[in-house]
């Protein structure tokens, strides 16, 4: 997939209930202190704000109130299984993000990381899409939003995005109107 571009999940494979969303990088070798991507996942109402604070899905915070979304296995980096038919109604899409972590080395930035993307793959781990994050100047990039799962005319799409943020963790709680 391209940034920018869609694609639908539940309508080109019926009966999909589950998806794994699997999140990948590499790192340029480091002699001190080593950036460190952190995953995390803003579920959202349809005004795209974070249905509320609970709903944001990260390390502190492994599964949604409701179980939906939860921290799985590491065959890639990160793993996160979503059971599309238990996320609620509230909630349109799902926006899966990853930020560098500012207690490691300062604020950070992706300058360090290569080849990141975002697979989603069906519960038997059989990849449907893939979108690997095109090369791109990160040395001012300290956030990501790698791409979204949505609500679509009844069932689920995935839109691959990119969006980089220079402003970390400040400008994605703005967005989407999050207390971090």
């Amino acid at each position: 997939m391209v940034a920018g571009s869609n694609a639908a999940l539940t309508a080109e494979n019926p009966g999909l209930g589950k998806v794994l969303l699997g999140i990948g990088w590499d790192m340029v070798p480091s002699r001190g202190p080593q950036s460190e991507p952190v995953p995390m996942v803003i579920m959202c109402g349809p005004d795209g704000h974070a249905v509320s604070d609970e709903h944001l899905v990260f390390f502190n915070q492994i599964a949604s109130p409701e179980g939906s979304v939860a921290f799985a296995g590491t065959e890639d980096q990160e793993q996160i299984d979503v059971d599309l038919a238990r996320v609620p109604e509230a909630v349109s899409k799902i926006a899966v993000l990853v930020y560098i972590d500012p207690d490691v080395r300062g604020p950070g930035t992706f300058a360090a990381v290569r080849n990141a993307y975002l697979r989603v793959a069906d519960d038997r781990n059989r990849e449907l899409l893939r979108f690997n994050v095109p090369p791109m100047n990160m040395d001012k990039i300290n956030a990501m939003i790698l791409g979204e799962l949505y609500r679509h005319a009844g069932g689920w799409k995935f839109r691959a995005l990119g969006q980089g943020y220079e402003t970390g963790l400040a400008a994605v709680a703005a967005d989407f109107k999050l207390s971090l």
